[in-house]
């Protein structure tokens, strides 16, 4: 009985140390703010109402004293971005507004559920769409690729009246298409592909570039100082994708704040994958060593 218990009280140390942490402050119920209007949430329409249940709770939803409440489906998929009317939705979205200058805050909170979409990647691309001082945090109770998170903020901007250019949006989305199939196509990195396309657009913030050949220079400019390969279908697309911004005339340098520190995010990222690595490793030793130090007492 004794030996039971002992193994009982560690496993209740272990667990609240592993659960107990701090709540981000910039997410807890601070009141309604009369001036940037009450948080917005949209679920996905194909959660079931226990799958919404539990995407709420990651959402953290009841820490607001109130709440907007939206629910998207794949004809909203249709309607913002061309998509297949009949896709199921499971990705969902909390939108909190910012006051001006203070950026964009992207955070997935169910990474091991968004399998091809990093938190980079859809900061890029809703940069792109024109959205901007907002903290944002993605969550699905399923695995999905992630894609359709934009539909639901597009869909919540445009459910309170602030009406996103439709060129703008459709290319976001094509961006991030780009982005996802380059990163599984070619074996890059999400972070370099993110940084690749947030590097060319600071260079077309700075060089204005006034004809398709300029764009294509200013490409190959950037996969050349990154040091990335890609195929010619793949330059292809990235020309096309920013013929498509150049022509929409989308103003980067309006952003440029916010692309410096996501290029500064990125290199962390790079830099810190030998760390990253190390830290799964430990990890897993001390869970085969705390496997084999309870088979231990309880063998005794």
């Amino acid at each position: 009985m004794k030996k039971w218990l002992t193994v009982i009280t560690i496993c209740v140390v272990l667990l609240t140390m592993v659960f107990t942490g701090p709540v981000s402050a910039s997410t807890g119920d601070q009141g309604i703010n009369e001036k940037l209007g009450l948080p917005i949430v949209v679920y996905g329409a194909a959660l079931t109402d226990a799958q919404k249940a539990d995407v709420s709770e990651l959402l953290q939803v009841s820490q607001h004293e109130e709440i907007d409440e939206f629910t998207v489906n794949g004809q909203d998929l249709a309607n913002y971005i061309g998509g297949n009317p009949n896709s199921n939705m499971y990705s969902s979205v909390k939108i909190i507004h910012q006051d001006n200058g203070q950026g964009l805050s992207i955070d997935i909170v169910t990474p091991e559920n968004i399998t091809q979409v990093s938190k980079e990647m859809y900061t890029n691309a809703l940069l792109t769409a024109g959205v901007e001082n907002a903290e944002v945090l993605v969550a699905s109770s399923v695995k999905v690729s992630g894609h359709s998170a934009l539909t639901g903020i597009y869909k919540a901007y445009d459910a309170k009246g602030v009406k996103l250019d439709e060129g703008r949006m459709q290319v976001a989305s094509e961006e991030l298409d780009i982005a996802t199939d380059i990163a599984a196509e070619e074996g890059i990195d999400q972070a370099q592909i993110s940084e690749l396309l947030t590097e060319i657009k600071k260079a077309i913030a700075e060089q204005d570039p006034a004809t398709r050949e300029e764009i294509e220079q200013i490409i190959q400019e950037q996969l050349q100082a990154l040091n990335i390969e890609l195929s010619e279908e793949d330059r292809q697309r990235l020309y096309d994708l920013f013929e498509q911004m150049r022509n929409l005339n989308i103003d980067f340098d309006q952003v440029r704040n916010q692309l410096d520190e996501l290029t500064g995010s990125l290199q962390d990222l790079i830099n810190n994958d030998g760390f990253w690595n190390n830290l799964v490793e430990s990890i897993r030793n001390f869970f085969r060593s705390l496997t084999n130090f309870f088979n231990s007492l309880l063998g005794e």
